[in-house]
């Protein structure tokens, strides 16, 4: 019995360590789709989050491919594709700024910054100076990065706004109070003509996000709740917090949505099981009025 026990404690632990070997270094691609009256035109964006420096083949090239094939008509980053506490000389800063560039080659590229970018531009020393290369490479080859900031697609009539939110909105296990008019002080009162597009990295002011008249929101952050169970979702997000609400998929608060992606890797303790990296695909469709 003994001897039994162990074989299959053996076998379970293989299978673990096979499928977050697996879970690591592949992604999966979901597809939303998302209508408004207020859309000239239907519109096809890749969304990319939390790539925590990793890498899909040489250069990222299995990443580049897929997107290839989808072929959008724009690319949406919301942050995290960088590290902040990786050390010198195990780093790939210049890799994923390599990438971004080659993306902006043939689509436009739309950004918003996530913790990890933040801390390193805050923290001083060789991050401070990698963070600053990496920004002024991508926007020399025209990543439009959104710190705070917004900007109008006329094609689309769309507005793309990226919010980039301070260390303290990332707190282990509390969830710090956003002030009321905080998103309103950098991007104002939103047009009700246009379409609202928001990149925020951090999910779990949805409602805050609606409240500011965001028609999409499009998030990263929880990396999938890290270990997805059947039934009950993503096991634990980056600040700790057990059984997340938002672990990633669609959400909607009245006619407001949130698309969460799960991610496309993770740091520190690089475990994903259950919970491939994803690509997520979203489909911007006209509807009449």
């Amino acid at each position: 019995m003994l001897i039994f026990l162990l074989l299959l404690a053996t076998i379970l632990i293989v299978f673990v360590l096979m499928v977050i070997h697996h879970d690591m270094h592949h992604f999966v691609i979901r597809n939303y789709e998302i209508h408004s009256d207020r859309l000239k035109k239907d519109a096809v964006f890749c969304l990319l989050s939390d790539l925590h420096e990793n890498q899909f083949g040489e250069g990222n090239i299995d990443l580049l491919n897929a997107i290839n094939d989808i072929s959008p008509d724009a690319i949406l980053i919301a942050g995290d594709m960088l590290t902040a506490y990786q050390e010198l000389g195990h780093d790939r800063y210049e890799k994923i700024a390599d990438f971004v560039c080659a993306l902006c080659q043939k689509y436009p590229v739309y950004a918003a910054n996530g913790n990890h970018e933040t801390k390193m531009d805050i923290l001083g020393g060789f991050r401070k100076q990698a963070y600053d290369k990496y920004e002024k490479t991508i926007r020399d080859a025209g990543c439009v990065l959104l710190r705070n900031q917004g900007t109008y697609l006329e094609e689309y009539n769309m507005e793309i706004h990226g919010l980039e939110l301070g260390p303290e909105f990332f707190r282990k296990m509390v969830k710090y109070p956003m002030p009321d008019g905080y998103i309103e002080k950098y991007f104002g009162v939103p047009c009700k003509d246009r379409f609202q597009l928001l990149i925020a990295h951090n999910p779990i002011y949805f409602d805050r996000y609606k409240l500011w008249g965001a028609d999409l929101t499009v998030s990263g952050h929880v990396h999938g709740g890290i270990i997805r169970l059947p039934l009950l979702g993503g096991v634990i997000s980056p600040a700790l917090v057990p059984f997340p609400k938002y672990d990633g998929g669609l959400y909607e608060i009245e006619k407001s949505k949130m698309i969460l992606s799960r991610g496309l890797s993770t740091h520190s303790i690089r475990v994903r099981f259950n919970n491939p990296g994803e690509l997520c695909v979203i489909k911007l469709i006209k509807d009449k009025k």
